[in-house]
């Protein structure tokens, strides 16, 4: 089931999405509320799904957990910045502020203070109940759902400031969406990273160091998960820059493209 959460006029919906009852393309199906806390109960109304805005398909109510060098190519293209080409034993996390998420078409934009603006495609999961202390045999049961994320990086400040808070949160950082599938086999999800459309990255789940039970178990040590946050699981090698009129694009198999321009 592909949930969103979508505009029309002034009015903030959520819906899932559906072939056209005419055969002709999709609609999205309007629901009475946000699916992780009212279910799916629709309203009847039923939209083409050209005439509404998808927003960002979740703002979480806390936090952006997110997973650094969870592929190893992405390691080895790192350890040439940084000297260090060791794969983390475990997740490696950090934060991103509610602040820098931005839906479908949103534009990135690029902060004045920074020259090295960088994409980084990855898969997000959606938490759909509280989370603390969870096994790695239990943590798939947390999920409400996946969809695409783009951890934009100012790579410069990163590197400047020797941690990554300021560099990964600025706001428009956290692209999301096109919407939440609710039913997805993690064994071998591709994604793929365009700039322009020119291919940058290309992977699979299959490549994680650390798979999604182990990243949910392991941030639920530290973090009570709540429902809405979202875990960004870590981006492959072909990392890049962005420049102003850029459109940049993640896609996911299962999921959909998630287009942002660059401003």
């Amino acid at each position: 089931m592909k949930v969103a959460r979508f505009q029309i006029d002034d009015e903030i919906s959520y819906g899932v999405l559906d072939a056209a009852e005419s055969g002709d393309g999709i609609e999205v199906v309007e629901l009475t509320g946000d699916p992780m806390m009212a279910g799916y109960e629709t309203t009847g109304r039923r939209l083409p799904l050209e005439q509404v805005r998808l927003l960002a398909p979740v703002i979480p109510r806390s936090k952006i957990v997110c997973v650094g060098k969870n592929y190893a190519d992405h390691v080895a293209e790192m350890a040439g910045q940084t000297g260090d080409g060791t794969a983390p034993p475990e997740p490696l996390l950090f934060l991103k502020p509610n602040t820098s998420i931005i839906g479908p078409d949103d534009a990135i934009v690029r902060p004045e203070i920074s020259e090295r603006v960088e994409f980084e495609g990855e898969l997000a999961v959606v938490i759909g109940a509280v989370t603390k202390n969870v096994s790695e045999e239990d943590a798939l049961s947390r999920v409400f759902g996946f969809t695409c994320a783009n951890d934009v990086t100012a790579r410069d400040l990163q590197f400047s400031d020797g941690q990554w808070a300021r560099a990964k949160g600025f706001d428009t950082f956290c692209p999301l969406g096109p919407v939440i599938e609710t039913d997805l086999d993690l064994a071998d999800v591709e994604l793929a990273t365009r700039v322009n459309g020119d291919e940058k990255q290309r992977t699979s789940t299959a490549l994680f160091i650390h798979d999604i039970p182990k990243i949910i178990a392991h941030a639920s040590q530290a973090f009570t998960l709540l429902p809405g946050d979202v875990i960004l699981t870590g981006t492959p090698a072909g990392v890049g820059r962005l420049e102003a009129g850029d459109s940049v694009e993640v896609e996911i198999e299962g999921i959909g493209i998630l287009r942002n321009p660059v401003r």
